[in-house]
């Protein structure tokens, strides 16, 4: 064996051992910039994913006066933009809840972007099975037929409990207030009710 030949075999190995490394530092899970994927929902949400206007977000939460101490739960949070309002612009804490994984990620990515961590929060689940009766608020933007099954969980609700729908009500319950907004469909409504005191007739507004 030629002596001279030492370098360059020298020179193949530690070039040998560089590649190596590298593809083995690419593998690293830790090394991955793909983002995660985010899986289906449990099942078919019953409402297609709409995100109400900010303008009309900020509407629904006026009617409900909104304030500080409140904890404001929208149903069918989509991108978390109801919550992330109520804590930016109001001082509320809020929790969103959505069946759809890909909602809540983008709501928690919104909730960072906002510096509002520490305030909201987004629950991956149905709301059916979902326990939301803390809430001093509840926020809707639901189909009729959605809002028509929630009426028993939504009576069930502290008295005082200022509910707020938009677009749809909850058919023949009477609504302490209703406000009229402008939408890219034209005219719509957000209604507000109050949950009375237990025993009282549906409707009767609380004051």
């Amino acid at each position: 064996m030629r002596i001279d030949s030492f370098p360059m075999r020298i020179q193949d190995l530690a070039a040998a051992f560089l590649l190596t490394a590298t593809l083995l530092a690419s593998a690293s899970p830790s090394a991955q910039t793909a983002p995660a994927q985010v899986g289906a929902p449990a099942r078919t949400p019953d409402v297609p994913y709409e995100p109400t206007p900010p303008d009309v977000v900020k509407t629904m939460l006026d009617l409900a006066k909104v304030v500080p101490n409140d904890l404001v739960y929208d149903l069918g949070s989509g991108d978390g933009r109801i919550v992330i309002m109520a804590a930016k612009e109001y001082g509320a804490r809020g929790v969103g809840i959505d069946i759809d994984p890909q909602r809540i990620a983008e709501s928690n990515a919104n909730a960072r972007r906002a510096e509002m961590t520490a305030r909201v929060r987004f629950i991956e689940d149905d709301l059916f099975s979902t326990d939301f009766s803390p809430a001093t608020v509840v926020t809707l933007f639901l189909w009729p037929n959605v809002n028509m099954q929630l009426r028993p969980v939504l009576r069930a609700l502290k008295p005082g409990t200022r509910i707020v729908s938009y677009v749809h009500d909850l058919g023949d319950w009477r609504p302490d207030k209703v406000v009229k907004v402008q939408s890219r469909h034209g005219e719509r409504n957000v209604y507000l009710w109050v949950v009375p005191p237990a025993g009282a007739p549906t409707g009767e507004r609380v004051h």
